[in-house]
C-alpha cells in the first residue's frame, strides 16, 4: 500500500530528541488514554531504545515524505499470536500535522502491514470518548465501534469513557475498496 504523504520506519536512537516535547505537551496528553506523567530526556531515550529492541510489539515512526520529518508513532501492542490480534495506537506529536489526514494514512499503512505481512485477523483500539477527531479517523480506516468502557480512565480530575473499536481483516479489505 502506498501513501502520498507519509511512510513508516523503525525508530532510531536519536528520535527521542523529537518525541520528548510531545510527551510533555498537555494538549497531546489530553487526547491520550493514559494519565499524564512527567517525562525526562533520559526516560524518553530509554523508551525509544526499548521500542527499537521490542520484538513482542510493533513500534514504528511516522515520517513525512516531503522532508523525512519524524511526526509521530504507530504501534500494535498486546499481540496475541494464537488469535492473531493486537491493540493499535497512534500519536501525531507534531501538531502542525493535525487535521491533515496523515494519521489516517499512517494507520492504513500500519493496518496493511499487520494484515498483509503479519497475518493479523483482528486489531482493537481504545479512544477517549471526547476525542472525536480520533474516533472519526478510526472509522474512516474501517474500524467499527464495539462499545463504551464507562469511566475507565481518570484524567484531568474526572473519570472519562473510552470507546472500544476494532477492525477485522475483512473490514480492512472492504474499506480499501470503498
Amino acid at each position: 500500500m502506498n501513501s502520498n504523504t507519509v511512510y513508516l520506519r523503525a525508530f532510531e536512537p536519536e528520535d527521542y530528541l523529537t518525541s520528548l516535547p510531545w510527551r510533555n505537551d498537555d494538549r497531546i496528553w489530553s487526547q491520550l488514554g493514559g494519565c499524564k506523567y512527567f517525562v525526562s530526556s533520559a526516560y524518553e531515550k530509554k523508551w525509544i531504545e526499548e521500542a527499537i529492541f521490542d520484538s513482542r510489539n510493533i513500534n514504528l515512526a511516522i515520517c513525512l515524505k516531503e522532508d523525512d520529518r519524524y511526526i509521530g508513532n504507530v504501534r500494535i501492542t498486546n499481540i496475541d499470536n494464537i488469535n492473531r490480534s493486537g491493540t493499535s495506537h497512534i500519536l501525531i506529536g507534531d501538531r502542525s500535522c493535525w487535521n491533515r489526514g496523515v494519521g489516517a494514512e499512517a494507520y492504513r499503512l500500519l493496518l496493511d502491514y499487520a494484515f498483509n505481512q503479519r497475518g493479523f485477523h483482528r486489531i482493537d483500539a481504545l479512544v477517549l470518548e471526547g476525542n472525536t477527531a480520533s474516533l472519526k479517523m478510526h472509522q474512516k480506516c474501517g474500524y467499527r465501534i464495539e462499545g463504551t468502557l464507562r469511566e475507565s480512565v481518570f484524567k484531568d480530575g474526572h473519570w472519562q469513557n473510552q470507546v472500544h473499536l476494532s477492525i477485522l481483516e475483512s473490514d480492512f479489505r472492504q474499506a480499501q475498496h470503498a
